[in-house]
Parts: C-alpha cells; structure tokens; sequence
C-alpha cells in the first residue's frame, strides 16, 4: 500500500488523537452522570422501597429509610461533580460502592445453582432472573473514571494546573 495514500487519513487520526486527549472520557461522564442522577430524581420523587430489601454488610445494619437517604443524595450530587470532573475519582469511587451494593440487594438473582442459571440474571429485563447488566456496564464505564481521573476537559485538571495560593 502507498504511504502517499494513507497520509490524509494518518493526519485525519492525528486530529482525532489531540481531540481524544482532551475529551475522551467526557462521554462517559455525562452517560453515567444522565443514568445516576436519573435514579437519584426517581429516590427523590418517589416512595422508599428499600425496606423490601436485604442490603449486605454494613449496610444491613442501617434502617431503610438511611440508606434510601444515603442512595437518593449520592445519586444526586456524585453525578454532579462527574459533570464538572470536580472530584472525579472520589465520585466514581462512591458510585461503584453504591452499584455494587445495588447488584448485592436488588439485581443478582435470588437463586441460582449453576453459571447458565447465573448467566440469566445478565439480561436488561425483569423476568425473576436478577438483571444485573446495566448495573455491571455502569461498573465497567466507571472504572477508566476511577483509574485515571476526568481527564483534561474537567476543573480537576484546572485545579492541578493552578498555582497554590493563586486563583485565576
């Protein structure tokens, strides 16, 4: 193949690359910061039915309605801070604790007793299977959040870039 010819599209991927590095993680940023603070509203708006469940260690030991409390806010502020990228690994930090309790009480199956009966409960439905898929993609798209940060387009990377002491 002629080096001539893959030219524009090596410049077309060198633009892509210099706008990847500034804005990557802004997709998922704003898809999980829209899914979270969609669930918080849905808390805020709606009638407690945390006390049907069976939420694992420690949170076994809280009354329902503290951790309908703690759910509904960090539902609603930790997307917030994943939307200005202020905080951002403390946030995704928080919403990973909070998915993983939720899979724990609400969307592993109640009984399974082999990997094909476990693997019904990886499904976007509600068929008495458990539905833990969404709650394992929104693990999955928090996790880059959580290991690397905001990234540049965020006022974590404004934070860093600002002299102690000095505010622009």
């Amino acid at each position: 193949m002629n080096t001539l010819a893959l030219a524009p599209l090596k410049n077309v991927f060198t633009h892509i690359d210099r706008l990847g590095a500034w804005s990557a993680d802004l997709p998922l940023r704003l898809f999980l910061a829209w899914e979270f603070f969609e669930a918080g509203l849905e808390k805020w708006n709606g009638p407690n039915w945390f006390a049907q469940l069976q939420f694992p260690f420690p949170f076994h030991l809280l009354p329902a309605e503290v951790n309908w409390q703690l759910s509904m806010w960090i539902e609603l502020i930790a997307p917030v801070l994943l939307l200005l990228g202020l905080g951002t690994r403390l946030a995704s930090a928080t919403l990973i604790v909070l998915t993983v309790v939720a899979i724990a009480a609400v969307h592993w199956p109640a009984h399974w007793s082999s990997l094909a009966e476990l693997g019904l409960g990886y499904s976007i439905s509600d068929h008495g299977h458990g539905n833990y898929k969404l709650p394992l993609i929104y693990l999955v798209a928090l996790l880059p959040l959580l290991l690397k940060g905001a990234g540049r387009m965020s006022l974590d990377q404004l934070l860093r870039q600002t002299p102690r002491g000095q505010v622009n």
